[in-house]
Protein backbone atom coordinates (compact mmCIF):
# COMPACT_ATOMS: atom_id res chain seq x y z
CA UNK A 1 0.00 0.00 0.00
CA UNK A 2 1.53 3.36 -0.81
CA UNK A 3 0.84 6.69 1.32
CA UNK A 4 -1.53 8.08 -1.09
CA UNK A 5 -3.94 5.06 -1.00
CA UNK A 6 -3.64 4.86 3.26
CA UNK A 7 -4.42 8.28 3.55
CA UNK A 8 -7.68 8.11 1.47
CA UNK A 9 -8.67 4.49 2.86
CA UNK A 10 -7.99 5.95 6.78
CA UNK A 11 -9.80 8.93 6.38
CA UNK A 12 -12.95 6.81 5.72
CA UNK A 13 -12.30 5.82 9.50
CA UNK A 14 -11.88 9.44 11.10
CA UNK A 15 -14.55 10.01 13.89
CA UNK A 16 -13.32 13.38 15.81
CA UNK A 17 -14.85 16.85 16.47
CA UNK A 18 -14.83 19.34 13.72
CA UNK A 19 -13.26 16.99 11.33
CA UNK A 20 -12.32 19.00 7.98
CA UNK A 21 -11.46 22.12 9.77
CA UNK A 22 -9.98 20.51 13.00
CA UNK A 23 -5.63 19.77 12.93
CA UNK A 24 -5.73 20.37 16.57
CA UNK A 25 -7.30 17.04 17.19
CA UNK A 26 -5.36 14.39 15.03
CA UNK A 27 -1.73 16.68 16.08
CA UNK A 28 -2.43 15.73 19.70
CA UNK A 29 -3.25 12.32 18.95
CA UNK A 30 0.30 12.27 16.90
CA UNK A 31 1.79 13.30 19.98
CA UNK A 32 0.14 10.32 22.28
CA UNK A 33 0.79 7.57 20.12
CA UNK A 34 4.83 8.39 19.34
CA UNK A 35 4.86 8.45 23.00
CA UNK A 36 3.41 5.42 23.03
CA UNK A 37 5.48 4.00 21.20
CA UNK A 38 8.26 5.35 23.03
CA UNK A 39 6.88 3.97 26.62
CA UNK A 40 7.18 0.61 24.52
CA UNK A 41 11.21 1.11 23.52
CA UNK A 42 11.35 1.78 27.40
CA UNK A 43 10.20 -0.88 28.60
CA UNK A 44 12.13 -3.10 26.28
CA UNK A 45 15.13 -1.21 27.70
CA UNK A 46 14.32 -1.99 31.28
CA UNK A 47 12.47 -5.30 31.35
CA UNK A 48 14.51 -7.17 28.29
CA UNK A 49 17.66 -5.14 28.08
CA UNK A 50 16.72 -3.97 24.64
CA UNK A 51 16.31 -7.44 23.47
CA UNK A 52 13.87 -7.20 20.50
CA UNK A 53 11.48 -10.08 20.20
CA UNK A 54 8.40 -10.86 18.03
CA UNK A 55 5.93 -9.83 20.68
CA UNK A 56 7.92 -6.76 20.89
CA UNK A 57 7.72 -6.13 16.87
CA UNK A 58 3.94 -7.23 17.51
CA UNK A 59 3.36 -4.49 19.80
CA UNK A 60 5.46 -1.99 18.11
CA UNK A 61 4.13 -2.40 14.69
CA UNK A 62 0.29 -1.48 15.85
CA UNK A 63 1.79 1.78 17.77
CA UNK A 64 3.18 2.76 14.80
CA UNK A 65 0.36 1.86 12.56
CA UNK A 66 -1.72 4.44 15.13
CA UNK A 67 1.26 6.75 14.73
CA UNK A 68 0.35 6.75 10.46
CA UNK A 69 -3.10 7.07 11.20
CA UNK A 70 -2.90 10.31 13.21
CA UNK A 71 -0.44 11.37 10.48
CA UNK A 72 -2.46 10.96 7.60
CA UNK A 73 -5.41 12.50 9.57
CA UNK A 74 -3.49 15.72 10.13
CA UNK A 75 -1.74 15.84 6.74
CA UNK A 76 -5.58 15.69 5.18
CA UNK A 77 -6.41 18.23 7.71
CA UNK A 78 -3.78 20.10 6.38
CA UNK A 79 -4.45 19.72 2.57
CA UNK A 80 -0.95 17.88 2.49
CA UNK A 81 -0.23 15.06 0.47
CA UNK A 82 2.01 11.72 2.27
CA UNK A 83 3.04 10.91 -0.76
CA UNK A 84 4.29 14.26 -1.38
CA UNK A 85 5.75 14.84 2.20
CA UNK A 86 7.81 11.33 1.70
CA UNK A 87 8.87 12.55 -1.64
CA UNK A 88 10.06 15.78 -0.79
CA UNK A 89 11.95 14.21 2.48
CA UNK A 90 13.37 11.74 0.45
CA UNK A 91 15.10 14.46 -2.05
CA UNK A 92 15.91 17.00 1.28
CA UNK A 93 17.89 13.53 3.10
CA UNK A 94 19.40 12.85 -0.53
CA UNK A 95 20.73 15.98 -1.34
CA UNK A 96 22.03 16.35 2.32
CA UNK A 97 23.83 13.37 1.53
CA UNK A 98 25.23 14.20 -1.71
CA UNK A 99 26.79 16.97 0.00
CA UNK A 100 28.19 15.17 3.10
CA UNK A 101 25.69 17.13 5.32
CA UNK A 102 23.73 14.39 6.35
CA UNK A 103 24.78 14.49 9.87
CA UNK A 104 24.64 17.67 11.94
CA UNK A 105 22.12 19.93 12.96
CA UNK A 106 19.55 22.38 11.46
CA UNK A 107 16.99 22.83 9.10
CA UNK A 108 18.68 24.26 6.16
CA UNK A 109 21.96 22.05 5.90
Amino acid sequence: MDFEAYQKLSRKTAIYPDKDSNFTYPALGLAGETGEVIEKVKKLVRDKSSTIDEEFRREVKKEMGDVLWYLAQLATELKISLNEAAEENIEKLMSRMERGKISGNGDNR
